[in-house]
């Protein structure tokens, strides 16, 4: 599992890459951390690569939900494939996390 992260203008962009699991959460609860420290408004997950997702890694997004609340935070997922979209559609999240289809999309949410 890979994160990195860019400034795209006033985007803080979170990419995932493989499996997020356990053990690679911690690294995209680091990304999110240090988003929220810096003050980032809009916050941009890309999963396009993102192939599998553990309660482990819901729990991290589930665990800022009340920062981003709290710091007028808006956090928007693109890109998920339609197994991990599933998942988010399965256990409701997608109701407390904004979900759109393209990167272009997330831009403008």
């Amino acid at each position: 599992m890979r994160i990195t992260t860019v400034k795209e203008n006033e985007f803080y962009i979170i990419g995932i890459e493989g499996d997020l699991d356990a053990s690679s959460s911690i690294q995209l609860d680091q990304a999110i951390e240090e988003a929220v420290a810096n003050k980032e408004s809009k916050i941009i997950v890309d999963c396009s690569q993102l192939e599998y997702i553990s309660s482990a890694g819901l729990g991290v997004f589930m665990s800022y939900i009340h920062d981003f609340q709290e710091n007028n935070i808006s956090l928007v997922l693109c890109q998920l494939s339609e197994k991990v979209r599933n998942v988010f559609q399965i256990l409701g999240l997608d109701e407390l996390i904004k979900i759109v289809g393209t990167k272009e999309e997330a831009k403008t949410n």
